[in-house]
């Protein structure tokens, strides 16, 4: 016996946004592992159950919001996971992190993950606010304020960098001259 007609045309929305947006997800999954092998792990996973589970589906309409929770669900799971363990097993999983302005990176890294979230689902794959609002099931208000907090602590920490570099330049500049 097959699927039920409404749970075919679930199934065939999910595939659908799965194989079109599959690079969004993976860098959105990449920007936080920094590794290829975790990132198509975590991606897999949440395709695996986005399949598994689309009869849980409400609104065919809210698809793509409901698999971007999937996938933020699967990567906050890796994160704890990753956090168990020993810190040597840890640096043999990293690879060559690919961002081109590491200032900003280390930025990034310093915000807590759901703030980090709001702040790569706004810049990195050009979402709404209502859109990852939707997605991280939170009031639009609170993205805003989230999003702007975050904005202000990634200002103030590329600021402190920065001085932090004048400074630096300028004291081996002296010893030079």
């Amino acid at each position: 016996m097959g699927l039920l007609p409404w749970k075919k045309t679930k199934a065939k929305t999910v595939e659908r946004l799965l194989l079109t947006n599959y690079n969004q997800y993976y860098r959105l999954a990449y920007s936080y592992v920094r590794n290829d092998a975790d990132a198509g792990d975590i991606v897999q996973n949440a395709a695996y159950k986005a399949i598994k589970n689309c009869a849980g589906l409400k609104q065919e309409a809210y698809a793509a919001t409901w698999l971007y929770r999937i996938v933020i669900n699967e990567i906050f799971t890796f994160h704890k996971q990753q956090k168990h363990e020993s810190l040597d097993s840890a640096a043999e999983t990293q690879t060559e992190d690919s961002y081109e302005d590491i200032d900003l990176k280390r930025a990034l890294a310093s915000l807590d993950d759901e703030d980090r979230m709001i702040v790569e689902l706004k810049y990195f794959e050009d979402l709404k606010l209502d859109e990852i609002a939707g997605i991280l099931e939170l009031n639009v208000n609170t993205v805003k304020s989230r999003l702007y907090r975050s904005l202000k602590k990634l200002r103030l920490s590329l600021e402190e960098e920065w001085i932090y570099d004048d400074k630096h330049t300028q004291s081996t500049a002296e010893q030079f001259s």
